[in-house]
């Protein structure tokens, strides 16, 4: 995970920034949140086709559903890793990657494992993206738009989880059903996921068109790039910015599961909470 919470010192007034350019970088990191919930909601109109065309059970059919949370987990447990390593901009690539690969998978599976595997691919793409878009929101933005512009993922969510069901819906009253075929004689509910395939490719696009993190940069002793990257937002010199979040950086308290550790059973009481919720 990153080291410490993103640290930038307040600009002064509105004019201070530039605020047409810091929501568009911040509009581009939300798109993984579009295809976090485009994602997790497409197959809820593919199952019934998906069920007829594998003869699977409904026990079955819920696994193939939720086996998606299993490769959430994952890429959410390496994704701040991998930013860390590689950078916020390249963690978004890949997660435009992985969701791309899972459109095209999952619409062609041979059988059942296969699906399986590609929603796995699929889910990996949604714990890449919840971790990496909050994260270079949080890091570009100025405080004074940084909570406003983080809702802007939790927004492209349910935006995502809205177009796929009207994409879904589209498809199916073309088509006549999900199980009929449609464009090139493809089967609709294999159109469903395939549109998937138009937001990561504008995803993919938008993420090589915009500026590393400047706070990843100085972690990697990149000063002089963080200071274009900031002043790019800003309207003024930032060298007096990098230096405090270099030094911010250099004091931060270097987190480990040992802060989750708590005088009562074991563990901190907000973390029983969430495991409870």
């Amino acid at each position: 995970m990153a080291h410490g919470a993103p640290v930038m010192a307040t600009s002064g007034p509105a004019e201070g920034y530039r605020t047409g350019r810091v929501v568009r970088l911040a509009s581009t990191a939300a798109l993984g949140g579009f295809l976090f919930g485009f994602d997790s909601a497409v197959i809820n109109g593919a199952n019934t086709a998906i069920a007829e065309t594998f003869n699977l059970s409904s026990g079955l059919m819920a696994f193939v559903v939720s086996i998606a949370l299993i490769g959430s987990a994952v890429g959410a447990w390496f994704a701040g890793q991998l930013a860390d390593s590689f950078g916020r901009r390249r963690v978004m690539l890949i997660a435009a990657l992985l969701f791309g690969a899972s459109a095209i998978g999952t619409a062609f599976p041979p059988n059942v494992e296969v699906l399986m595997m590609w929603r796995l691919v699929g889910g990996a793409g949604i714990g890449v993206a919840s971790v990496v878009a909050p994260m270079y929101i949080a890091e570009i933005a100025p405080a004074q738009l940084r909570g406003r512009l983080g809702s802007l993922q939790q927004l492209a969510i349910v935006l995502g989880i809205f177009a796929t069901g009207v994409s879904n819906y589209l498809i199916v009253s073309a088509a006549g059903s999900s199980t009929s075929e449609w464009l090139l004689g493809i089967e609709a509910w294999r159109w469903m996921f395939l549109v998937m395939l138009i937001p990561a490719t504008v995803y993919f696009l938008m993420a090589l068109r915009i500026p590393e993190s400047p706070r990843y940069l100085v972690e990697k002793g990149r000063l002089d790039e963080a200071r274009s990257v900031l002043e790019t937002v800003f309207t003024n010199d930032q060298s007096a910015k990098v230096l405090q979040i270099q030094s911010t950086m250099d004091s931060n308290h270097k987190f480990s599961m040992g802060d989750l550790r708590g005088p009562k059973f074991g563990l901190l009481p907000i973390v029983w909470i969430c495991i409870i919720l």
